[in-house]
């Protein structure tokens, strides 16, 4: 069946928060050294991991962890526990780096995204983005005026299902008007975004590689499947 939409996730897939120049001015271990390369990298890694659980928590903190993307009080009790677990030292420096987190301003695109964007829509395919999240990332596309090219946003906490839970994409597809067979999900892990298979959508993954070490991956995806930038 022909493709008719397709359906990306954001993070490591269409954007990604990667390291600037906030980490030197704003985080610093509790013996007062800079954080080095791998724990630097360890932290983004936690921060943005799809689906694992990489800090233990107690009962409380579990509950918010497992329904973190359907409740940003939740969401946000959840990663604070997560970057003081992970060697963050003080709760004002976990706020900045959470507020990082939610600020859909801070998160950088992959090369290929706007051209991805343009290409599906020069061929009339219809495009959603869905995502386990529970801040707003609309204001990432509309301030690249890339919502025109963005058919349905469904978020978790807005549609009160998380992935691989088969209702957040059967309402994506419902509000799309497309049928599973005919649309492609994108995303960076199988457990998650493969979800949409049980519907019988195709799947691509990507690897959620920092920005510059990706420069062609959505594209590969799409020719994979037979959406050439060329058509």
């Amino acid at each position: 069946m022909t493709i008719e939409a397709v359906l990306f996730d954001y993070s490591g897939t269409l954007f990604r928060l990667e390291e600037d120049d906030w980490w030197v001015d704003h985080l610093v271990a509790a013996d007062g050294r800079a954080f080095d390369v791998h724990e630097k990298a360890e932290i983004l890694r936690r921060m943005t991991a799809p689906v694992e659980q990489l800090v233990q928590f107690g009962t409380e903190g579990q509950y918010a962890w497992d329904n973190r993307d359907l409740d940003p009080k939740l969401h946000r009790q959840a990663y604070m526990a997560v970057l003081r677990k992970s060697g963050v030292p003080t709760d004002d420096q976990a706020d900045f780096l959470y507020r990082r987190l939610i600020d859909p301003m801070s998160w950088t695109p992959y090369p290929d995204a706007e051209e991805v964007l343009t290409l599906l829509a020069a061929q009339g395919i219809q495009v959603a983005v869905i995502s386990n999240i529970a801040f707003d990332i609309r204001p990432a596309f509309s301030s690249r005026n890339w919502d025109r090219y963005v058919d349905a946003f469904a978020l978790s906490f807005e549609i009160g299902a998380m992935k691989p839970d088969p209702r957040i994409f059967a309402a994506t597809l419902d509000k799309l008007g497309v049928e599973p067979e005919a649309a492609l999900m994108i995303g960076d892990s199988a457990e998650a975004d493969g979800g949409a298979t049980a519907l019988g959508c195709r799947f691509a993954l990507v690897h959620p590689l920092p920005t510059q070490e990706r420069p062609t991956g959505l594209l590969d995806a799409l020719r994979e499947h037979g959406l050439s930038r060329y058509q």
